[in-house]
């Protein structure tokens, strides 16, 4: 299979769509009342206030355990592609050791990662720093995967409409398809086998969502997300 070619994530969706919306998009309103988008950012500024405020001790908390665990920052930042090719930087609790290179996907037996960065990527507490990225407009609570720069200019042509939306803390890809329970031991290029064979799979559970992303939908991946972290199956997609 041919490898994608690199692009420039903010410059091929100008280039290509102009900077208008293309691909699946959020319907618009269709009668009185607000619309999706505007009910779904008034959660998200809602939730994610909520949420730093009553969890900020255990988020300073952990962020004294990483340190003392691993010498570092607490905090991990990362550029990635928001919506319309836009870099925005990314927060999340570093869950793996300083100055390590490798490849942009993490296996779950990465030797970079970290005794309680593994606790914390099983937990998905790793993520709690985000809510800062939502607060801020950069993210959104549900949304398709925040992409790194360097997959993102890999991406093939008929999946980059993706970038076309704002990424999110959690979704039908992040919860139906994670990285560390999807790659099979022993692959070699694991970013290739992330574009060519998991990428189809993210971007199809994606589309499911944004095609209809509603209130309704998106408290359902909300709960969905809580029970998946809960350990219990997830209801097939309907």
């Amino acid at each position: 299979m041919r490898r994608p070619p690199d692009i420039d994530p903010a410059a091929e969706f100008q280039r290509t769509t102009g900077g208008e919306r293309y691909g699946v998009d959020e319907p618009a309103s269709t009668g009185p009342g607000i619309s999706p988008s505007t009910a779904r950012r008034i959660l998200d500024m809602v939730v994610s206030v909520m949420a730093l405020v009553l969890l900020w001790p255990l988020l300073a908390t952990l962020m004294i355990v990483v340190r003392i665990d691993c010498p570092g920052p607490s905090l991990y930042r990362q550029v990635r592609v928001g919506q319309g090719g836009r870099r925005f930087t990314l927060y999340k609790l570093r869950t793996m050791q300083v100055d390590h290179s490798g490849p942009e996907i993490t296996t779950p037996s990465d030797p970079r990662v970290t005794r309680v960065g593994a606790f914390l990527r099983r937990t998905s507490l790793d993520e709690l720093p985000q809510l800062v990225n939502v607060l801020r407009g950069q993210m959104t609570l549900v949304g398709p995967r925040p992409e790194t720069l360097v997959l993102a200019k890999r991406y093939p042509v008929e999946y980059r409409w993706i970038f076309n939306h704002r990424p999110g803390v959690t979704g039908p890809c992040q919860t139906r398809c994670r990285d560390r329970t999807q790659l099979p031991p022993g692959i070699i290029d694991i970013e290739y086998y992330y574009l060519c064979y998991l990428l189809p799979q993210r971007v199809a559970l994606d589309e499911w969502y944004l095609r209809q992303p509603t209130l309704r939908h998106t408290m359902q991946m909300l709960w969905d997300t809580a029970w998946h972290l809960a350990g219990r199956p997830l209801r097939p997609l309907r």
